[in-house]
């Protein structure tokens, strides 16, 4: 006779082990297999001797977490050996600061628990600076720290830190667990603050306690998931419409907020004739070509949608904390949307904000929002941007330049051959504005970078930390030769754990965007500092069991491109690509035009007389 119990997780495909031998078990309705009474007992008595490090990864596969990204070491071994032994895929990186942004990369896409690892002292040192992408992008991840034995604490032992100090201002929970009699606890609260952020939470793990038989397992599994959407008050979205509804010409500037809300922007687009502008982390919410979609704003932006912004009667701000006051209008009658409540009205002067998700409250809004007839304003726009996308596309002609290729070729060719559902991973510098200039998305792609941190060196360990939510799926790395010297031993890492990851390289030889920041304040770029050799990225790939190509003239770029999109593992395309292209400025003040010019000056002087 089998006894009806709650299930429990399974140790083995199909039942449970029972003296060593495996036990077949009936399975629930649910599909979880249940025990007898006997066996239940006996599982009992091994979970009770379990070790805290098996508990911590038991827990991680119940909440669904599919990989933890990190460097083995001493202190964490025992988490390890859990691993080992668990559903669980390590990914061992070639440096911590790789395994931060694999788990940032991760959770940024999918709004999931990603999880990331480093041992005692440097090696959880290293994981801090990736760890600033979650940090800023509000994607919940669990940072691991291994730690030393209790018993080597407070003497200046080998490798010893202060974790908890160390990891306070990346994390909305940092703690040490350091008693079995806590761990479940600390846990369950870690996770449960990662997602609340969401954010960061850090736990440092000492080896001794990681050994040590748990006591009890967290309770409350089930509420550890990501945090709903948040429903507006009806009063404030009668207030919202209202305005909406005295305006004459609306803009709507949509954010990382309206992923999952594309269809609600295009009714509003629709019923009010509003043109539809994006920031940076929301251009893949809507394909490039949607007549609404009319562009971004700033220095990955146009021209178009700056004047629209600044001569609009009223901007509507969805789910976006877009950072860049001085493309903001400043007349003050903007309205914004966003389910953080910090973030509203800190960019610039607003008349009117609420708090909400973007999606429940477009849809409130459109049953209160009365039909605007006049288009004028809005056919302006898009005429405006017809002709702005003419100017992109004569920019980005592979027939501009015989024997030079221009950047904004490589990110229209390597747009053009992607894949419809592909990920775009963008690094800082300046090939951000290239990528995210001339990029032409599908609607089913997505776009990810360090849009709110603006680290360099980021886009190859958030590259491998997608990739490995899908192998099957084509993730794509834009990144300068700056950036991808920074953690190049990250393509390693994609070629151990087959990830196959295509890294597109803008080479230039120099740190471009520093470049544009020197003579934008009137300095002579300090070209002993910007400027530095590279190695052979074709060579490299090889060197590493993967594929390079290079491509030196336009008329190699294509096929070189279309070769590494279409092989099976990790490749490298290595562009030598123009180091005097300026780009698109779509709103240019007084004084950096002056910059620029004085810049220009000072370098031509110095070509003359030296210094």
């Amino acid at each position: 006779m089998v006894d009806t119990v709650a299930p429990i997780p399974v140790l083995a495909a199909g039942g449970v082990t029972k003296g060593g031998a495996f036990v077949r078990s009936r399975k629930t309705v649910s599909g979880a297999y249940c025990i007898t009474s006997r066996s239940r007992r006996q599982n009992e008595g091994m979970r009770m001797s379990r070790t805290v490090a098996q508990m911590i990864v038991e827990v991680l596969e119940q909440v669904g977490v599919k990989q933890i990204f990190g460097l083995i070491g001493d202190s964490l071994n025992p988490l390890g050996d859990a691993v080992r032994r668990s559903n669980i895929e390590w990914i061992g990186v070639r440096h911590e600061e790789g395994a931060a942004l694999a788990a940032a990369g991760q959770a940024q896409l999918t709004g999931r628990l990603a999880v990331c690892a480093g041992t005692t002292g440097p090696g959880s040192n290293h994981l801090v600076a990736g760890l600033y992408e979650a940090n800023r992008n509000h994607a919940p991840v669990l940072a691991l720290s291994g730690d030393m034995s209790r018993r080597l604490k407070g003497i200046e032992f080998v490798q010893s830190t202060e974790p908890d100090l160390l990891f306070r201002d990346v994390s909305l929970y940092t703690q040490t667990i350091s008693s079995p009699a806590q761990a479940a606890s600390v846990v369950q609260q870690a996770i449960a603050t990662a997602y609340a952020g969401p954010g960061v939470a850090h736990l440092t793990l000492p080896q001794d306690v990681l050994s040590e038989a748990a006591h009890g397992e967290p309770t409350s599994l089930a509420t550890l998931r990501p945090r709903n959407e948040v429903s507006p008050l009806d009063a404030e979205v009668d207030e919202l419409a209202r305005r909406i509804n005295e305006a004459h010409s609306v803009v709507a500037m949509c954010g990382f907020g309206c992923h999952g809300a594309a269809d609600l922007v295009r009714q509003l687009s629709d019923r009010l004739k509003a043109p539809l502008v994006h920031t940076m982390r929301g251009k893949d919410i809507l394909p490039y070509d949607d007549p609404r979609w009319m562009g971004g704003l700033g220095m990955i932006g146009t021209r178009p949608v700056y004047s629209a912004v600044q001569h609009s009667d009223l901007l509507l701000m969805l789910g976006t904390d877009y950072p860049y006051s001085n493309f903001l209008p400043a007349h003050g009658n903007v309205v914004q949307v966003d389910e953080r409540a910090a973030a509203l009205g800190r960019r610039t002067r607003t008349s009117y904000a609420i708090v909400g998700s973007v999606r429940p409250t477009l849809e409130l809004l459109l049953t209160k929002l009365k039909p605007k007839n006049d288009a004028t304003f809005f056919d302006r726009v898009k005429n405006e941007r017809a002709k702005w996308d003419g100017m992109l596309d004569q920019q980005a002609n592979l027939s501009r330049s015989q024997h030079k290729i221009h950047p904004q070729a490589v990110a229209r060719t390597v747009s053009d051959l992607a894949k419809q559902d592909a990920v775009f991973v963008l690094d800082t510098g300046l090939n951000t504005l290239w990528s995210g200039n001339w990029i032409r998305q599908s609607g089913g792609q997505r776009i990810v970078g360090s849009f709110n941190n603006a680290a360099v060196g980021t886009a190859l360990g958030q590259a491998n930390g997608i990739q490995a939510l899908d192998r099957g799926r084509q993730v794509i790395v834009l990144t300068g030769d700056g950036g991808f010297n920074m953690l190049m031993g990250e393509f390693m890492t994609a070629v151990q754990h087959k990830l196959p990851v295509k890294v597109v390289i803008f080479n230039n030889a120099a740190l471009g965007l520093i470049t544009l920041e020197a003579e934008s304040v009137g300095m002579v770029p300090f070209r002993e500092a910007i400027e530095f050799p590279n190695p052979d990225f074709v060579a490299l790939a090889r060197a590493c069991g993967a594929k390079g190509f290079s491509a030196k003239t336009p008329e190699n770029l294509l096929p070189a491109i279309i070769e590494a999109l279409s092989c099976e593992g990790p490749a490298i395309v290595d562009c030598r690509v123009a180091s005097d292209e300026m780009p698109n400025i779509p709103h240019l003040e007084f004084e950096q035009a002056r910059g620029y010019a004085m810049a220009k000056i000072r370098e031509a002087i110095a070509a003359v007389v030296g210094g």
